[in-house]
This record gives C-alpha cells, sequence and structure tokens, in this order.
C-alpha cells in the first residue's frame, strides 16, 4: 500500500509511530549499557534504582515499593480490597494511582478516578458513558481538570476497579494517571478547527499517547511527568507550565526541517517557580515520540530516587544545565537534535486570553465551535447527557476539554448556532462570561483533596459574585485558587493568584489565601509575586477588589501591566486599602 492510501493525518501519525517502534528500538541494550552509552537497560526502572543505592543513596520509601513489585503488576490486589470493600492504606493507595484509583481520604472517604483523555477530546458517546458511570458508581458529577482532563469522585471501596474496567470498554483506560507516571498529555483544544493555528497538533499526540501506554518501562519514573503539544491557535493550552512544552513555529527555509516544526523547551513546574526553559531544539512532527522518549529515558535513568521533594526535571536541568542534559537525550536518541537559529524561526500570532468562551469560526466554512462555560468546572451526570446530545445532534460529534476548566463544541452549522444554544440554555449552562468568571480557574480544594488548605471551588464562586456585583473588570482577568504548594490550579501564572493556607484567628485556624499578583502564562509568561499572605477567606474579596480598582483608575491596558509597574510593598498597600 502506497502513501496515496492515507490522508495527511493519517501519514504523520504513521511517521510518529515508527518514529517511535524504532526510539524504542534502539534503547534496548545489552544488560549494563546506560543512559549516555546509546541506550537503556530492559528494566529501567531497576537499573536507575541500581544506581542510586551504588552511589550510596537510600530509596524512598515509593522506589522501595515499586522494587518490590511493580504498581503495573497489582491488579489484583485492587480487586482483592475490593472484594473485601476495603480502602487501600498508604503506599496500597500510591501503587493504585498507576491504575488511575486515588483515596483521597481525610478529606472523603473514598475513590477518585482521574481519566486519561488524550488532547483533552471525547466523543458524544464516551461523554454520555461517562454520565452513567458518575451516576452508578461514583458522586453523580465530575469535574474537568487543569490538564484538560476529567475526574470522578465519590467512588465507594467496593466500586474503583468496576469504574477502570468500564473507563476502559469505551477506551479511556486510565492507566497511569496519577504517581510517577507521565499525565494525560495536552494540546491545542481547537487542533484542526483553528483558522489561526499552525499545525494540528492531533496526529502527534495520539502517536505520544499509545507510545506511552504501550511502553512499560516509561510507567518508571522518578516523580510525575507532563507534556503538552501547542499547534499555535487562538486557546492557549500552557505550554511552558509542562516538563516538555512542544510549541509550533515556523522554520525559515534552507535548514532542511519542515516549515512547521515544534520547539522543544524543558522543565516547566511553575507550583517550583520556574517554566519550562528555552533548548534552542527544534523538533520535526515526525520525529516527536522518538524526541519525547530519548528525553524521559534520560529522565528515567538519573532523576533523584532518594529525595522525591527534588525528583521532578527541573531539578536534573538544574544540576547538569541544559547543554549536558541535551547530550545526554542525543546519546539515547543515538542522533543530534536539529538547532536553528533563533532568527530562523518565527512564533505563531498570540492566543486570545479567554478565547476558550463564546463563539468562534472554525477553519471549515460555516462552522462554528461554542466555547462553554463551567463554573469551577463541575459538570453533573445530567450535563454530560446533554452536551452528549448537543455534539451528536448539532455538532461533528466531539466535546473538547480544555486546561481553562471549560471545554469547546465544535463543529456547529451556522444555520443550527441557535438550537444548540437554546440546548445549552436548558443545560443551565452558558457561552459568555465576564472578564472576572471567563478565567476563573480551581482545583478540588479541601472538599476532595486532603493536601488542600481551603474550599477553592465555594471561595472561587463566592469571590466571582462579590466582583462582579462591584466591578465591572476593563479586560479579561485570570484568577486562580489553589488549596497547596502543588499548585494544580497553577495560581502563580494568573493574574491573581490564590494559594490556600490556614489563618490563625484567635486560638482557631480558619480558612484562607496568600495573594499573589503579575504572573502570566503564553506572551505574558511571568511568575507571580506575594504581596499578601494569610489572608481569611472571608477578607480576600475586598483586597482583591482594591487591586482591580486602582487598575480600573491606571487606565492600563492589562492588569500585568499594572503589576509591573509597581513594587511588592506599593502593590500590598493599594490591596491592604480595600480591607479599610
Amino acid at each position: 500500500m502506497t502513501d496515496q492510501a492515507f490522508d495527511p493525518a493519517q501519514q504523520e501519525y504513521l511517521k510518529g509511530f515508527w518514529a517511535g517502534i524504532e526510539a524504542r528500538r534502539g534503547t534496548l541494550a545489552p544488560e549494563g549499557a546506560g543512559a549516555g552509552t546509546g541506550g537503556m537497560p530492559p528494566d529501567a526502572l531497576r537499573a536507575a534504582q541500581d544506581a542510586a543505592l551504588a552511589a550510596g543513596g537510600t530509596l524512598t520509601p515509593q522506589e522501595a515499593m515499586k522494587r518490590e513489585r511493580h504498581p503495573l503488576d497489582r491488579w489484583e490486589e485492587i480487586t482483592a480490597r475490593a472484594a473485601a470493600g476495603r480502602f487501600p492504606k498508604p503506599l496500597e493507595d500510591f501503587a493504585g494511582r498507576w491504575h488511575g484509583l486515588f483515596h483521597v481520604a481525610p478529606a472523603e472517604d473514598a475513590f477518585m478516578c482521574r481519566l486519561r483523555i488524550p488532547g483533552g477530546i471525547l466523543t458524544a458517546h464516551q461523554m454520555e458513558r461517562i454520565a452513567g458511570i458518575a451516576e452508578e458508581l461514583a458522586g453523580g458529577h465530575a469535574d474537568v481538570t487543569t490538564r484538560a482532563n476529567l475526574q470522578l469522585r465519590g467512588i465507594g471501596a467496593a466500586h474503583g476497579p468496576e469504574v477502570v474496567m468500564r473507563l476502559g470498554e469505551i477506551g479511556l483506560l486510565p492507566r497511569g494517571t496519577g504517581a510517577d507516571n507521565i499525565r494525560n498529555i495536552t494540546a491545542s483544544p481547537t487542533a484542526g478547527i483553528d483558522p489561526q493555528a499552525l499545525i494540528d497538533p492531533r496526529p502527534t499526540v495520539r502517536a505520544l499517547h499509545h507510545h506511552i501506554l504501550n511502553t512499560r518501562d516509561l510507567s518508571g519514573l522518578p516523580r510525575k511527568f507532563n507534556i503538552a503539544v501547542g499547534g499555535g491557535g487562538l486557546v492557549e493550552v500552557l505550554e511552558e507550565t509542562n516538563d516538555i512544552a512542544l510549541a509550533a513555529v515556523r522554520v525559515a527555509a534552507g535548514h532542511g526541517l519542515p516549515p512547521v516544526c515544534f520547539r522543544l523547551n524543558l522543565g516547566g513546574i511553575t507550583g517550583h517557580r520556574d517554566f519550562a526553559r528555552p533548548t534552542g531544539v527544534v523538533v520535526p512532527p515526525a520525529d516527536a515520540v522518538a524526541v519525547c522518549d530519548a528525553v524521559l529515558r534520560v529522565f528515567i535513568a538519573h532523576g533523584d530516587r532518594t529525595d522525591r521533594r527534588r525528583a521532578r526535571l527541573k531539578y536534573l536541568l538544574d544540576a547538569w544545565g541544559i547543554e549536558r542534559f541535551l547530550a545526554e537525550v542525543e546519546a539515547v536518541l543515538g542522533r543530534a537534535l536539529a538547532r536553528v537559529p533563533e532568527a530562523a524561526v518565527a512564533a505563531p500570532p498570540p492566543p486570545a486570553k479567554h478565547g476558550h468562551v463564546g463563539i468562534h469560526a472554525q477553519a471549515q466554512p460555516g462552522l462554528r465551535w461554542i466555547g462553554v462555560v463551567l463554573p469551577v468546572g463541575r459538570l453533573t451526570a445530567a450535563q454530560m447527557r446533554g452536551l452528549a446530545a448537543i455534539a451528536a445532534g448539532c455538532g461533528s460529534g466531539e466535546i473538547r476539554l480544555t486546561v481553562w476548566q471549560n471545554l469547546l463544541l465544535p463543529g456547529i452549522p451556522d444555520g443550527r448556532l441557535d438550537e444548540a444554544r437554546d440546548a445549552l440554555r436548558a443545560l443551565d449552562l452558558g457561552w459568555e462570561a465576564s472578564p472576572i468568571r471567563g478565567g476563573l480557574v480551581a482545583c478540588t480544594g479541601n472538599a476532595g483533596c486532603k493536601f488542600a488548605a481551603s474550599n477553592t471551588k465555594r471561595h472561587a464562586l463566592e469571590l466571582a459574585e462579590f466582583l462582579e456585583a462591584r466591578i465591572a473588570a476593563p479586560a479579561p482577568v485570570n484568577i486562580h485558587l489553589t488549596g497547596c504548594h502543588h499548585s494544580c490550579a497553577q495560581h502563580y501564572v494568573a493574574d491573581i493568584g490564590l494559594l490556600g493556607a490556614k489563618v490563625e484567628r484567635g486560638e482557631e485556624l480558619i480558612e484562607g489565601y496568600d495573594l499573589h499578583v503579575g504572573g502570566g502564562a503564553g506572551p505574558e509568561q511571568r511568575i507571580g509575586r506575594l504581596i499578601l499572605p494569610r489572608l481569611a477567606a472571608e477578607a480576600v474579596g475586598p483586597h482583591v477588589l482594591a487591586l482591580l480598582r486602582a487598575w480600573q483608575a491606571a487606565g492600563d491596558a492589562r492588569f500585568q501591566d499594572f503589576c509591573a509597574a509597581r513594587d511588592d510593598a506599593a502593590l500590598a498597600a493599594i490591596a491592604s486599602g480595600g480591607a479599610a
């Protein structure tokens, strides 16, 4: 069969698939070979642990558990506990996360199941089936996450395996969605329909997704790992907050590369105040699987297995520097990475802030997509079924989740827009949001997470209501509430970032937040600054309102510009004026 039998997307997928196969073949070296010698041992996890022990280190309890028996081989332990109606102990729970199950006590004596939805794209059929699973076996709802994913909560001790199996039956096996694995791959939610985009990243995401799921030794990382693939479209995917950031760029002719490649940045972890750093490398789409595989294998071999606080890719890059790390990647890859001068690379136009909401024209004439607003990302089972019906009846049959905790309904003909809008209203959902609510993001909070100090979802809705009643913000502003230092809601990249904290009030500890301002991502990339610590939750609204009013009076185009022009003390004084 010739290439002419496949369309361009299929050809790109096959190139990536075979590149991944070749990369894997090249890494199955004889016993004793390691990264830097052109390969990795067949049992990469044990070899990396052996190296840590040989260097005099002591494995963390989590590494010792993995060494005793790989978590992917513990399924019968999970089913046996379910048969006994018992929740797992801490290390048992850690192992269960390889299968997508998280025991979230003491916040909730239940399992949470995190799905795996590559690129955030679901079919209407899958959404309808998820609604049924949520209703029958979980809490009756699902939460959209900041990795364009879904989480099901309220799952009883006996029902965990059944949830996993039912998800697998609809093509959404939640393998590797927690603990020391590669999490759900995020990508531009308008892939293939965006008139601004440079490339459709769906073939790359699909190839990466299946390569990860079908390559066992990529399930033995030192800590979790995030990958994002940006096509250069209207809606931000926050690539630079990921361990591997692939962002579409144009490459000038004369360098022996396709006209559109991915710029490779590495080590983003904004919860640790670091964006992915430039490498000077560009990756042709057909090489994306092989390059990501090589990066992962260097991290597996050399990431810290003795201290989980320093076991992320960022800390290996800090210790080695970019050039040494890339040299190791090239050794595993078996060839040089492509580098071009910065002048030969052109980034796409900037995304639209809050471009994830509203009604937008697609690249395909006569079609539109609707960015649906979800209050802090929560969907009831009835709403999921209703959205599935709209997608199937009015649109392309797809539902696309975004990192902004909302979703898109693509492929809606102009003549069916009114029908789709009426159906959304019937679900108590809309497509319009104020400049405050359009960028409102909240993690699970202490209602479902044992690490969170505050009820972020409830406080986010209360804050939006308080602000909207008192000010019409002059431009879009992102407000993110995260419950703990893990920063699932990425408070450091928000215009206004609120980090959960316990606040002393007499002899009591009450819920509150640290107030950060001036962060941003994409063209606004900047880490937010702490200006006021430990504010009681009910005091946050007046402080934020004072900042927004001062910004409005100053006439600055962006809230970030307003913050950049003032030092921390000045901003703290402005915010504190709201509490007077």
